[in-house]
């Protein structure tokens, strides 16, 4: 397999208000990264995976819930997510970037 030169910081295209955007950009064996670019994103959606997580903020801010604690991220924080473990986005700041990395 030929390797790939990413620079996962020229790309500056961000959704619109209240969305996100999720750019694999390595999958391999039993890890998966994602980019994530959030836009004052504002849902609650509560997730449940079958595998560990970790994440971590590159520019901005974001607010998750993890069983029931809250977590106020800024840049150059990160966070675990251990499998089967509820946890949700309550909000991000505008052009909010980061990368999660998915352990399966």
């Amino acid at each position: 397999m030929k390797e790939k030169l990413l620079n996962i910081l020229n790309n500056t295209e961000y959704p619109q208000i209240g969305n996100e955007f999720f750019e694999t950009v390595l999958s391999h064996k039993n890890v998966k990264i994602e980019l994530i670019r959030s836009n004052n994103v504002k849902n609650g959606v509560l997730y449940n995976q079958k595998h560990d997580e970790w994440v971590v903020i590159l520019e901005g801010n974001a607010i998750l819930e993890v069983e029931d604690v809250r977590h106020n991220l800024i840049k150059g924080d990160s966070l675990f997510i251990k499998a089967d473990t509820p946890h949700s986005v309550i909000s991000t700041d505008e052009k909010t970037l980061w990368l999660a990395v998915h352990i399966f």
